[in-house]
């Protein structure tokens, strides 16, 4: 099966490293055109270069997903530069990990505006242009934490939820307008975020990173992790025409580590 996504545009965040980044190069090779956003600018323009490099045109734009002055001015100028955009992936990273006594309210807070509030407040804006066309995608990169909770991700295990909520019913009201809604789970994926994951259990346990890593592994029924690129390939799948009846769904991309049946 080829996907040939020529012609369309994607918003990607959170895409100078990382998910944000494989679903990135992935979308642009099925030929998208893209607009990524990150707060650093270095990175951001690194990514821009590589991403050109694929032959796709790219508007790079630094946004910090806290701010809904930041979020005003990317889908604006996606609006202004294409005109549409037909792919929105939501992605933000992930909260900082911790348990309930480690966390303050600004903790609570901060993360709700990261992970929940960035994604409702970017859908908000580009959402009407994918209702007045008919098409549309919208991907949520969220967790497997929303299948099965991890140990010391409170944060996380929590907020996410409420993204797998929110897109689920948001899903019954735009299904009519052919906007399909999604959300897409990664296990244990070699990322930075999960360097910084095994580097935390490390010294907390007392052990060397390289087992933390092999303890996941070991927990995976592949017995190995996941790469980014295997995680971008749902991503792509998800964007294009072939998926257009895969509407509403929260699918995990994990290895079969998640044990829930849905």
């Amino acid at each position: 099966m080829k996907i040939d996504l020529a012609g369309r545009a994607a918003v990607v965040c959170g895409a100078s490293q990382g998910l944000g980044l494989a679903s990135a190069i992935g979308l642009a090779r099925a030929g998208a055109n893209l607009v990524i956003c990150a707060r650093s600018e270095d990175k951001l323009a690194t990514a821009a270069a590589a991403l050109e490099a694929e032959g796709v045109e790219v508007l790079g734009v630094p946004t910090d997903l806290t701010s809904v002055e930041q979020i005003d001015t990317l889908a604006g100028a996606a609006l202004e530069h294409f005109g549409t955009i037909d792919i929105l992936v939501n992605n933000a990273g992930g909260p900082p990990p911790g348990t309930f006594d480690d966390l303050s309210e600004a903790d609570w807070r901060a993360a709700v505006d990261l992970t929940l509030m960035s994604a409702v407040e970017l859908t908000r804006r580009l959402l009407p242009a994918m209702r007045a066309q008919r098409w549309g995608r919208i991907i949520n990169i969220t967790s497997t934490s929303v299948k099965q909770p991890v140990d010391g991700l409170i944060l996380s295990n929590s907020i996410r939820m409420a993204v797998v909520g929110w897109a689920k019913t948001l899903a019954n009201e735009v299904g009519p307008d052919q906007v399909v809604i999604n959300n897409v789970c990664p296990g244990y994926t070699t990322t930075d975020r999960l360097g910084q994951l095994a580097a935390n259990i490390a010294a907390r346990d007392g052990i060397a990173e390289d087992q933390v890593f092999k303890n996941w592994a070991s927990m995976v029924p592949l017995r190995r992790l996941a790469t980014p690129e295997e995680f971008a390939n749902v991503v792509v799948f998800l964007s294009s025409e072939q998926a257009a009846y895969v509407h509403g769904t929260t699918i995990a991309v994990d290895g079969g580590r998640s044990q829930s049946v849905t």
